[in-house]
């Protein structure tokens, strides 16, 4: 992974103040427990916002008073959509010839973009796309995970100046798949950042095979959260309460570890503002986590909360390590979802993070994860959707979301990612294609059922 400095864009320097939430390590064993969701359902409405698009992987909300919204699209184009739901001709901005060259069934890609807090101000946003390798990048890595900053035009609202690009970081990919990719702002103005394992094996860093795997070396971005301050320094600054910032050969940008392909994260808008990560299992179980400062979510000694053994994918060892190399112990997700429950019924695979509902319009959600999955099994056309909340002992139960006026009260569709808007309420964001083509890309908002 490297920084690299270029034209500034304009910044804003903010002070910022946020201490570390102290990650709750209780000790824990490893044991197979069911966390799969109750037979239960609540029924929904989709409101369609817009279409067209071929793989919508991300929306973002200016909250300018215009009622645009930008929608992320993987190809590499970002889109607005006026507040009628109609697709401008001419993209906020176009980063296909910027990219690593993308093949049908691509993870690769245009990952996501997050505004800036003072985007109204600033007019900075952020993107995560996959670059295409360097050629000093170790022999046989797949390309560049990039973080990099742009700004909108002065011409034109609309309209990003794509000359104004400043690359933050570079984060070297051993395969295409496994990316992470999710941009977002806490609540503490910080930049957050998901990354996956690298794919592959997991095993592998800068410096060839990593004992233990990715996820769990403090000495790679791989298989981690992080978190940077963008407003101090260039291009960006190091917090000093990151949990890692002063530990010997560990990146101080890591804010958490052990993770698999976390490729979507939140923030709740209320409450304690705790942030929810979906981490895509491997072969039995999917996990929703509360991530923490200097927590470890446990890939690659488990999945949930089971144990894992890269040599028996589908048959997991009674017992394994409840602690990490440094003593610290591994914490369990809130949700734990297997991909085919006790019955042999499939629930699904390549889970996507969502949301705690926060909006008026749907008031049987409200305090609700809303959360997906990608599809149910293998390739079937058949994405759902989830509500899990939170009991009083702090464990969840969790619900599907049957959806009104369609077949089988099923979404028939890839769950792809979800987004929020300011006023809480929740979008999904799908599409009836597995790969990068067509253009049956849309957005939809969870309304009332009628």
């Amino acid at each position: 992974m490297h920084a690299r400095s270029g034209r500034r864009v304009r910044q804003t320097i903010v002070a910022l103040v946020a201490p570390i939430l102290a990650p709750a390590l209780a000790a824990m064993q490893c044991v197979v427990r069911d966390r799969s969701e109750t037979p239960s359902t609540s029924s929904v409405g989709l409101q369609m916002i817009a279409e067209g698009f071929v793989s919508p992987v991300g929306i973002a909300f200016p909250n300018d008073g215009t009622g645009r919204r930008f929608v992320v699209d993987q190809i590499g184009v970002i889109h607005v959509v006026n507040s009628a739901g109609t697709v401008l001709t001419t993209p906020l901005l176009d980063l296909r010839d910027r990219m690593a060259s993308l093949n049908a069934r691509d993870e690769r890609g245009l990952l996501s973009m997050a505004l800036h807090p003072e985007f109204t101000v600033n007019g900075l946003f952020y993107v995560c796309y996959n670059g295409p390798r360097d050629a000093g990048d170790p022999s046989g890595f797949n390309s560049e995970l990039r973080i990099s900053a742009f700004e909108i035009s002065d011409s034109d609202a609309n309209v990003a100046d794509a000359t104004s690009e400043e690359v933050l970081l570079d984060i070297n990919k051993p395969a295409s798949n496994h990316n992470g990719g999710q941009l977002a702002f806490g609540p503490d103005g910080m930049l957050y950042v998901s990354v996956g394992d690298g794919g592959g094996s997991g095993l592998v860093g800068d410096d060839g095979a990593i004992d233990g795997g990715t996820s769990q070396s403090l000495s790679t971005p791989l298989g981690k959260i992080l978190r940077v301050n963008v407003n101090l320094g260039a291009p960006f600054n190091i917090p000093a309460d990151n949990p890692f910032f002063a530990v010997a050969g560990a990146r101080g940008e890591i804010w958490a570890l052990g993770f698999r392909n976390p490729w979507r994260f939140s923030f709740d808008m209320g409450g304690d503002h705790r942030m929810f990560v979906g981490d895509v299992g491997q072969n039995l179980y999917e996990e929703i986590d509360i991530v923490e400062a200097g927590g470890n979510y446990g890939w690659i000694i488990r999945e949930g909360a089971h144990c894992y053994d890269a040599a028996s994918k589908n048959d997991p060892p009674a017992s394994c390590d409840n602690m990490d190399a440094r003593g610290a112990a591994l914490i369990d997700p809130i949700i734990e979802q297997p991909q085919v429950d006790e019955n042999g019924d499939a629930v699904g695979i390549s889970i996507i993070g969502g949301y705690v509902y926060r909006g008026d319009g749907v008031p049987e959600l409200g305090g609700d994860y809303v959360f997906g999955q990608w599809t149910s099994q293998g390739l079937a056309v058949d994405g759902r959707l989830f509500a899990a909340t939170e009991n009083s002992d702090s464990t969840w139960t969790t619900r599907e979301l049957s959806i009104s006026g369609t077949t089988d009260s099923r979404l028939g569709r890839y769950v792809l990612a979800f987004g929020q808007d300011a006023d809480g309420e929740i979008y999904v964001l799908s599409s009836s294609e597995s790969g990068l083509s067509g253009t049956s890309g849309r957005v939809d908002k969870l309304v009332i059922s009628p």
